[in-house]
């Protein structure tokens, strides 16, 4: 397609009279128009612009397809709830930021999956642009639509919906893609024919070439599907952007009119990480840990300001504090910023990286909140959830930042962890009580009426690619019994308790746990009216209930159910690169009370996804030689009683997994 029409005369009135009408207008400072392309992209974040705009992986693809000569990448956004019902009621679709085009005249549409409850809005993003919500219903003038993101690594809830998944990271796995739909498409090939060529690339699931099989057959061959035509991979390694270290961290962006929920400028300071906390999805898709110069991001930094305006940066990842290089930057970011209002923050604090010194680094001047994760409350589970840190790291971290100037601090813990018992929960109250009195003492008398602690409480979801993925959630009556045990044992009202709601974390973990079968319950929760799951004001539980009733779906046996760790779960054909081995060994770890060091700091630990092609920790700064310990080692040789799934061979004696393509994180339309 060459062209795209124009919506905006018919949309202008429309958004001349919703709320927030900055959403919707274009020509933002820095957007991108290729008005010469013959080859055109919308990339969706399926929520509103102010929570999708500042999201760093929409903005890397589009760059990234924007490269390309003769491609055109365009940014879309669900508009608000209201709006979508006035486009409705005005027959009018879903369109683009740049060009106000209707979103299905595109070649291809990307949906970013950023999480479980994001589930409904991919369908209502499908309806809303006239796209058959169905793959298989789609015509030969119908866009492609692929998605990525954390979600594709159970892609299966989702697989009717999409003619195609990117698992890991989409810098070039993306364009590689689209330029494959490009090519064949001017020479005329039929939609099956690109879907096909498409699952050769690696990082690519096609869910339509696979057929969705029973759990006698998973048991006998370890994956549910079943390949329906020869040559395609039975395994899908998430694929790896292997010039991550090396690339730019200054990636040019767009300056909103609206203020967005992260409104500043973000710079990736390193992916991955490899603490290994045993219920986190993100530390086992993102690795191996791979950071960028102090050299990179001051110079990111720079031009970033620069060239946007903005008057504060963060310097983001999964665990900044840990880079191997933070001191020197931050010390040089300081000084080059200082006296000019320009704020350097950092999104949240490891509490064994963060002493004196960074305490007195972090964000210079301007003391706002800080934030740290124990997660439990007693060291007892922190070792079953392998944290790594003790109740004297938190304190320390306080004792310093507390004497540097803050005043403020939050505490992130979950209920219903593995193991958990009403002890654990007590103790969180605990270590609150102690935070609280550790804070107060290290503040002069005049200014403890200032000190507040505030706790954060989410209730567990079991992750797919996780050591807890065998592991059920607690019903939801149970999560508030938990919750109001915490609340009542918490002695100081300078302690601020709040928590998610169970119902909404409880269909959160129903999508991460379900199986291609998931779909038609997405399906039928949204035609009942289900949307915008992860607002609280828009949450409709009562339609997720409805739905599960009427199709005889039991989704508190998928929630809550826990499994053996030989047992064959949904997603066993997507990898992150660490093997099902490792996880299995790290689930009975977690039993026993023994933690897992940081392999960034200590011995390799044998997961697996160093032995893949090109995948590897890259530190800016060396910390350990790299030598496997004779424990490693010997972990990674256990053998058959370690809970392999009949699949697996004996090749995997190292802790690897099939290496049968590349690997990674953060894109492949994420």
């Amino acid at each position: 397609m060459s062209t795209l029409t124009n919506l905006w005369p018919q949309v202008a009135p429309l958004v001349a009279a919703a709320e927030r009408p900055s959403r919707y207008i274009d020509h933002e400072w820095g957007c991108v128009r290729k008005d010469d392309a013959d080859f055109h992209f919308c990339m969706i974040y399926p929520d509103t612009y102010e929570i999708g705009q500042p999201n760093q992986a929409l903005r890397i693809l589009v760059n990234a397809v924007n490269a390309r000569s003769g491609m055109a990448a365009e940014r879309g956004f669900l508009p608000a709830p209201e709006l979508c019902d006035e486009l409705r009621r005005a027959g009018l679709p879903l369109f683009s930021v740049e060009s106000c085009a209707p979103v299905r005249e595109f070649d291809v549409v990307g949906i970013t999956l950023p999480h479980e409850l994001a589930a409904t809005n991919v369908l209502e993003a499908l309806d809303l642009a006239g796209i058959p919500l169905h793959a298989a219903d789609r015509a030969e003038s119908d866009p492609i639509v692929v998605a990525g993101g954390p979600c594709a690594f159970n892609p299966e809830p989702y697989a009717p919906f999409f003619d195609a998944f990117n698992v890991g990271e989409g810098e070039e796995m993306l364009p590689e893609g689209l330029e494959v739909v490009r090519t064949m498409r001017a020479q005329g090939a039929h939609r099956a024919d690109i879907l096909r060529a498409l699952a050769d690339i690696d990082g690519w699931y096609v869910p339509s070439l696979y057929r969705w099989r029973d759990e006698d057959y998973a048991r006998e061959t370890g994956a549910w599907i079943e390949p329906l035509v020869p040559g395609i991979p039975t395994r899908i390694e998430k694929r790896l952007y292997k010039g991550f270290a090396a690339s730019s961290g200054w990636e040019p962006c767009i300056v909103p009119y609206t203020e967005t929920v992260h409104d500043r400028l973000n710079v990736e300071v390193l992916r991955g990480c490899a603490r290994g906390c045993r219920f986190c999805q993100a530390g086992m898709m993102y690795r191996p840990v791979r950071e960028r110069s102090a050299d990179n991001i001051v110079d990111a930094v720079e031009r970033g300001l620069d060239a946007t305006g903005y008057d504060e940066v963060s310097l983001t990842s999964l665990s900044t504090t840990d880079h191997s290089q933070i001191a020197d930057i931050l010390t040089r970011l300081n000084r080059r910023y200082e006296g000019s209002g320009v704020r350097v923050s950092i999104p949240s604090q490891r509490l064994d990286s963060f002493g004196a010194q960074m305490a007195t680094l972090v964000a210079g001047r301007k003391k706002g909140g800080l934030t740290f994760a124990p997660e439990a409350g007693t060291q007892r589970l922190r070792d079953v959830i392998n944290k790594n840190v003790t109740e004297d790291d938190l304190f320390g971290a306080v004792d310093a930042a507390f004497a540097a100037g803050w005043r403020r601090c939050k505490l992130y813990f979950m209920i219903g962890l593995p193991t958990e018992t009403d002890e654990d929960v007590r103790g969180i109250a605990s270590l609150l009580a102690r935070t609280y009195e550790r804070a107060r003492d290290a503040v002069a008398p005049d200014q403890r009426g200032a000190v507040k602690i505030s706790a954060s409480v989410a209730l567990f979801v079991p992750k797919a690619q996780t050591p807890f993925q065998w592991d059920g959630q607690i019903p939801p009556e149970e999560a508030l019994r938990r919750v109001n045990l915490l609340r009542s044992s918490v002695r100081y009202r300078a302690i601020d308790i709040r928590w998610h709601d169970p119902a909404t974390s409880f269909v959160e973990a129903y999508m991460s746990r379900a199986g291609r079968e998931g779909a038609a319950l997405v399906e039928e929760a949204h035609r009942r009216g289900a949307r915008f799951d992860a607002w609280t004001e828009c949450f409709n539980g009562d339609a997720w209930r409805a739905a599960a009733e009427a199709l005889g779906v039991d989704m508190d046996a998928v929630a809550q159910t826990s499994y053996p760790s030989d047992y064959v779960l949904p997603w066993e054909h997507i990898s992150t690169g660490a093997s099902r081995r490792w996880l299995v060994r790290e689930r009975r770890r977690a039993e026993c009370g023994k933690s897992t060091p940081d392999c960034t700091f200590g011995p390799c630990s044998a997961c697996g996804v160093c032995a893949l092609p090109l995948q590897e920790n890259e530190l800016a700064s060396p910390r350990v030689s790299g030598e496997a310990g004779e424990d490693a080692v010997a972990d990674a040789c256990e053998r058959a009683t370690d809970g392999s799934t009949p699949a697996e061979s004996a090749s995997d004696a190292a802790g690897s997994t099939d290496s049968s393509s590349s690997t990674a994180p953060e894109g492949g339309v994420q």
